[in-house]
């Protein structure tokens, strides 16, 4: 038996709607909302949620019987009458699925009237209306959808989206308690949502939370609907058995499988080969990359699984993700990809002999350590360093830290110094130099990398403002301003670190700043990147990743105080320490 809402009941419930709806946007923020949304987000997870996202909007469907009443409903409550529509693709697709109904019975609109935020932030109430004409067989739709408020949401806009951070940020979601439940990419506006429930104890009427990204993520998307509440029995897309251990145990013990993929991918030159416009059927591929077609169609259609490429009626078409792979990608990850295929795919072959003695795995298999290794063979040098350049990302933000910016404003009479100790490359030193043109830098590597690290800064216009040398940890320079130490702690045990950390602090001044970059683990066990390094580090290189409060302690121990930490992308934290205040003697009473 259909239920039959009277229309101005349906009017009278949508104008309250909107009126707190518009009432909400107006009154919180991301910083204040997102905990109450989310019981438990604090710290740098809540940091980079909030420095990412911007709260948007709230959303809500609505059930006018034509578009003149709805724009009545938008006067009542101080909105914009004439806000402009289009069709909202995926609130049609979401409801069609969920009520058996064809997609194109439910004429569903999407408005945007504008809400200004206490401080005058730009946002909006977001209005899915459905059109809901008398007698027309929808109404059971309206009467449950008002019941469940399946589409009423809050909105988070994800500023400057790329496909890692995207994916991190869903990752924080899920890690506090948000179930992925769908989303789409919306054609008629070039936007990608991400939709999530909110867990139970959320402490908001509103229980779902979208992530909207401007542009084509289907990347993205695709892992995100590769997660389904498997109690969600309206969502097609849920396969019997989803879930089960064995199953789960056996994507898990591919996981070999997918490194080696994407290793022979990135070998074989297809990245490069193919691009994220245009589809290539696997002949037209083979030829150019001189593989076999149907292996290639094979591996393709892995690669498809895990999102590097995209299976079309055409062929194959390469994602944001694949493209990473590509060697002209500024930030290119293949010489990663050459490295875990590679020295420490084969290394982690011995991991059972790391794990009963402890030593690397690496100097078994190698019969040497894997800096010696990489010393004696300059093309696998050359990779490692450009596979640590690779990972690059994470230092986008530290050309902004306030002992950085702080420096760049002393005296051009003065300026400052910046040294960087075993800097690799020269890949941080030259984001820092480039970012503050008067500051000057100091290169401590081995003679190898420090050919590299002269030809890049050189490259980049400031090796006129860097001098290098040649060394080990017992030659740091003194004098400078700011000491770098990026991704050298965790290569060493506790006891080489103390070492290190005790030169550093023998060569800066008293008014030197020290800020070191690491992967810190978690200590509540959330999942993290720190957490898989810890056992990279393990097997490869007999160091370890370690939490913040452990690095405190052996910072303390070569006399430096840690002043503090904060995140980086790629799950990265930077900290900074400062040489530790000597106590004032006590005076002796006569």
């Amino acid at each position: 038996m259909t239920t039959t809402l009277p229309d101005k009941t349906l009017l009278l419930d949508g104008i309250a709607d909107l009126r707190a709806a518009a009432r909400f946007v107006r009154e919180h923020d991301s910083v204040a909302l997102l905990p109450l949304l989310l019981p438990g987000l604090d710290g740098p997870d809540l940091q980079a949620l909030a420095g990412h996202c911007r709260f948007a909007h709230a959303g809500l469907l609505l059930f006018p019987p034509d578009a003149d009443s709805l724009r009545a409903q938008f006067a009542a409550c101080g909105l914009e009458a004439d806000t402009p529509s289009h069709p909202s693709v995926v609130v049609r697709e979401r409801l069609a699925r969920r009520h058996g109904r064809d997609p194109a019975d439910l004429d569903v609109r999407i408005l945007r009237p504008r809400v200004y935020g206490s401080a005058g932030q730009r946002r909006a109430v977001e209005v899915f209306a459905l059109t809901v004409p008398p007698h027309s067989g929808l109404e059971a739709i309206a009467a449950h959808e008002r019941t469940h408020r399946h589409e009423a949401h809050l909105a988070f806009e994800v500023e400057h989206p790329e496909p890692l951070a995207l994916r991190g940020l869903c990752a924080i979601l899920v890690r506090h308690g948000a179930r992925p439940d769908g989303g789409g990419y919306n054609p008629h506006e070039d936007g990608t949502v991400l939709y999530f429930t909110l867990p139970a104890e959320s402490a908001c009427d509103y229980g779902r939370l979208e992530l909207y990204a401007p542009g084509d993520h289907r990347d993205t998307l695709a892992a995100h609907l590769d997660h389904p509440d498997p109690f969600d029995l309206t969502r097609a897309d849920v396969r019997p058995g989803a879930g089960e251990p064995a199953e789960t145990l056996l994507h898990l013990l591919t996981g070999a499988w997918t490194t080696q993929a994407l290793a022979a991918f990135a070998r074989l030159g297809l990245p490069d080969a193919m691009d994220t416009r245009t589809a290539h059927r696997t002949e037209d591929l083979a030829r150019p990359t001189g593989t076999h077609p149907r292996g290639l169609a094979t591996l393709l259609r892995h690669l498809a699984m895990i999102g590097a490429v995209h299976e079309e009626q055409e062929g194959f078409r390469l994602t944001e993700l694949g493209a990473l792979l590509r060697a002209d990608t500024p930030g290119s990850m293949r010489p990663l990809a050459l490295m875990y295929g590679g020295p420490f795919y084969r290394s982690f072959g011995g991991l059972d002999h790391a794990v009963r003695t402890g030593d690397p795995a690496f100097d078994h298999i190698f019969g040497e350590n894997h800096f010696d290794h990489f010393a004696r063979d300059p093309q696998l040098a050359a990779l490692f360093d450009q596979s640590m350049a690779a990972s690059s990302r994470m230092f986008q933000p530290l050309p902004t830290h306030p002992v950085i910016t702080a420096a760049a404003r002393t005296p051009a009479t003065a300026p400052a110094t910046v040294v960087d100790v075993a800097g690799g490359n020269g890949e941080l030193l030259g984001r820092i130099l480039t970012a503050h043109p008067r500051l000057r830098g100091v290169l401590l590597e081995r003679p190898h990398a420090v050919e590299a690290a002269r030809r890049r800064l050189d490259a980049a216009g400031c090796g006129e403002r860097c001098t290098y040398r040649s060394g080990d940890f017992a030659d740091v320079p003194t004098g400078g301003d700011v000491y770098v130490l990026s991704r050298v702690l965790h290569d060493w045990d506790d006891d080489r670190c103390r070492e290190i950390l005790r030169h550093c602090a023998r060569a800066m001044p008293a008014h030197a700043d020290l800020l070191v970059v690491e992967r810190l683990l978690p200590v509540d066990g959330s999942p993290s990147l720190a957490t898989a390094w810890d056992l990279h580090m393990l097997c490869n290189v007999g160091g370890r990743e370690r939490s913040a409060d452990h690095y405190a302690r052996l910072l303390a121990d070569a006399g430096l105080e840690l002043v503090g930490h904060s995140p980086l992308p790629l799950d990265a934290h930077v900290m900074h320490a400062r040489r530790a205040a000597v106590p004032e003697p006590v005076a002796r009473r006569s």
